[in-house]
């Protein structure tokens, strides 16, 4: 049976948002002082970070959800009818400027005011920094119009629509945009894919999903019955619980497949 839509993940698979965390870590913690060293500032930051996130009594539903330590540290969450994302939207200030007072104290650095301009700094970083794969605009203008394209990603609808407007090319190239947080039920729930399906009108033999991590893009689109394609740029170890279709290390490696397929 052809092939009549490709599915794509957005953070790691058409959008970079590893470079731009790194970036923003990089810049933030230089800006910390000469008396700062920021590769072991960031460390701390991150270990502090994702340890206060998973005290919230909300980690249990941004699990769910897939919205992680990081994202919160620069994102608002001002959108979602869950109750989970009103108190998120409550939690964020404090949270972002505890992790990175946590972070300095864990260097025997204890200022409150460097913390809270830290926490500023990095979320006003990461905003600037909306990058793209160099193959992602010319893989998509090769697949639209010969098959549907849907935008299937995890995270709090504010956050994932900002990043969506940091690149305003992406976003017409998909014939649906479906978010975790909007649908309730995030990757790899079998419920958000065929979900998926239902938009595109296809049956899950008609369809590939085309993501960067094993556990929910690959996972999910397998229980769902997907062709699945797990794109590894950074030669990532192999899951064996977790076996995609086809693995790929470029999105242009993406276009044969369809085409054989």
């Amino acid at each position: 049976m052809p092939i009549r839509a490709v599915l794509f993940d957005l953070d790691d698979t058409l959008l970079w948002d590893d470079r731009s965390i790194e970036e923003a870590f990089e810049f933030t913690c230089k800006s910390a002082g000469d008396a700062v060293n920021p590769q072991e500032l960031e460390a701390a930051v991150r270990r502090e970070a994702r340890s206060l996130y998973e005290s919230y009594e909300t980690f249990p539903f941004t699990k769910m959800i897939g919205i992680n330590p990081f994202e919160a540290l620069w994102g608002n969450f001002t959108a979602g009818v869950q109750d989970e994302f009103r108190q998120m939207e409550q939690l964020a200030p404090l949270y972002r400027k505890e992790s990175w007072r946590r972070g300095l104290a864990a260097l025997g650095i204890n200022d409150e005011k460097l913390a809270e301009t830290l926490s500023e700094t990095f979320a006003a970083e990461r905003r600037s920094r909306p990058y793209i794969y160099e193959e992602t605009f010319r893989i998509l203008d090769e697949l639209r119009g010969k098959v549907k394209l849907l935008l299937l990603t995890n995270g709090c609808p504010a956050l994932q629509q900002e990043k969506l407007e940091g690149v305003p090319e992406l976003t017409p190239y998909f014939d649906h945009i479906v978010i975790s947080g909007s649908f309730g039920k995030g990757k790899p729930d079998k419920a958000i894919f065929l979900h998926a399906l239902e938009l595109l009108d296809i049956t899950p033999e008609q369809g590939i999903m085309v993501g960067d991590k094993l556990t929910t893009d690959i996972r999910g689109g397998l229980e769902a019955g997907l062709t699945t394609v797990w794109i590894n740029r950074n030669g990532k170890e192999p899951n064996p619980e977790i076996q995609p279709h086809y693995e790929i290390v470029h999105l242009a490696d993406l276009l044969p497949l369809v085409e054989s397929l």
